[in-house]
Formats: structure tokens, sequence, C-alpha cells
């Protein structure tokens, strides 16, 4: 059986509160979980103390045994100083997609066209 530290959605419609848990793999979200290792509150402002909170003991035997952590909770469990947690790097999601890149070309091509007969007539 394949464990995951997830989160579990909890509260009530545009006020999200999550458990911090221990679950299947193949169990819903919301679903069956072994046990609960805190809580995170993402309406309380970044720097409050109550935002995440984490049983470090009970989270680092369930590393130990083999559970992986999702994404946001491995967040969570770098900034506990349980794991580390590499920085990711994907450098084409800052780049156009094809029609925006063709887009500029054509631009770029009309301005050229535009200022090439106002250079003629001024070199001579």
């Amino acid at each position: 059986m394949s464990l995951k530290l997830r989160l579990s959605r909890g509260g009530t419609k545009k006020r999200p509160f999550y458990h911090i848990v221990v679950a299947d793999a193949r169990s819903p979200r919301d679903g069956r979980f072994i046990e609960k290792l805190g809580t995170f509150n993402p309406l309380l402002a970044k720097d409050n103390e109550g935002r995440v909170v984490l049983n470090n003991e009970r989270a680092t035997h369930w590393l130990s045994v083999g559970a992986q952590p999702t994404d946001r909770v491995l967040r969570f469990l770098d900034a506990a100083g349980l794991t580390k947690r590499e920085a990711r790097n994907n450098p084409n999601k800052g780049k156009p997609g094809e029609k925006a890149t063709q887009r500029a070309e054509e631009k770029a091509a009309k301005v050229a066209a535009a200022n090439a007969p106002a250079e003629e007539a001024s070199a001579e």
C-alpha cells in the first residue's frame, strides 16, 4: 500500500480549511485516512503561527515508513525542517506561446516596413 501525506479539505464554501493527513494513495481526497498529522488554514496571515500546525514527531515517523508527501505538504515539512525541498525550475513557463510569437513577429515586420520609407527619405 502506497501512503501519501496530503491535504484533506474541510470548512465551508469559500472558507477552506485543510487537515494534513496520512492516507492511502487510492483513497479520495476527503475520504478515509489513516492518521491526522495537523492542520492548515490558508485564510490566516503567512506569518501567523496557527496557519500551519504540524505534529513533527508523527510526520517524521510516516516519512521513515515511506509515505510520500504532496508538493504542498512538502513545503510545510521543509519549513518545519523535516525534509529538504528542491527549488523547481521551468524555464519554458515564461515564454510566450506559438500564436503570441507569430503576432510579435508580424508586428515587428510591420514596424520595420513602416520605418523603411522614413529612413530612405531622411538619408537623401
